[in-house]
């Protein structure tokens, strides 16, 4: 059975971004070409992107990519979380300099526009709790990969 909605930990329990590193707090809706997300973690002084004390705005990709491997973990029948990796990512805005200063919650969305459960591109943005776009661009994800297994193999 699949949720309609999910906080932090049933969350986690489907993406394979632990602990930290585990960015969204909340499924808020998804369908089969869309996902809802939001998080507060970017005003947190113990955010792992952090740089410099400032969390710059292209960490956006890392809460788009948790998005969208929630998604893809939603959409397919596997039980635990695969991992896979971001191919590519195109046309990607920042219309903001950091995401700390940026009143939250912050709404993390992806629609997929093309693939499917191997690989699929994703249009992406983060907006801010002013409905401020904050981050936007498009990506490419590839489900069920473990890259790091395949660079272990290469002599």
């Amino acid at each position: 059975m699949t949720p309609a909605t999910l906080d932090r930990a049933g969350i986690a329990a489907r993406i394979p971004h632990g602990s930290a590193m585990c960015l969204l707090d909340a499924l808020l809706a998804w369908s089969d070409s869309d996902i809802v997300c939001t998080t507060d973690r970017h005003s947190h002084r113990d955010h792992p992107l952090r740089m410099l004390d400032e969390l710059p705005a292209a960490s956006a990709l890392e809460y788009a990519s948790q998005a969208m491997a929630l998604h893809g973990a939603l959409c397919s029948a596997a039980s635990a979380p695969t991992p896979g990796f971001l191919a590519s990512a195109r046309a990607v805005r920042l219309h903001a300099r950091r995401l700390d200063q940026a009143p939250g919650p912050l709404r993390v969305s992806a629609r997929r526009v093309a693939g499917g459960q191997a690989q699929a591109m994703y249009a992406f943005e983060l907006r801010d709790a002013a409905d401020h776009v904050l981050v936007d661009g498009r990506a490419t994800v590839v489900f069920g990969t473990p890259l790091v297994d395949a660079a272990a193999r290469t002599p």
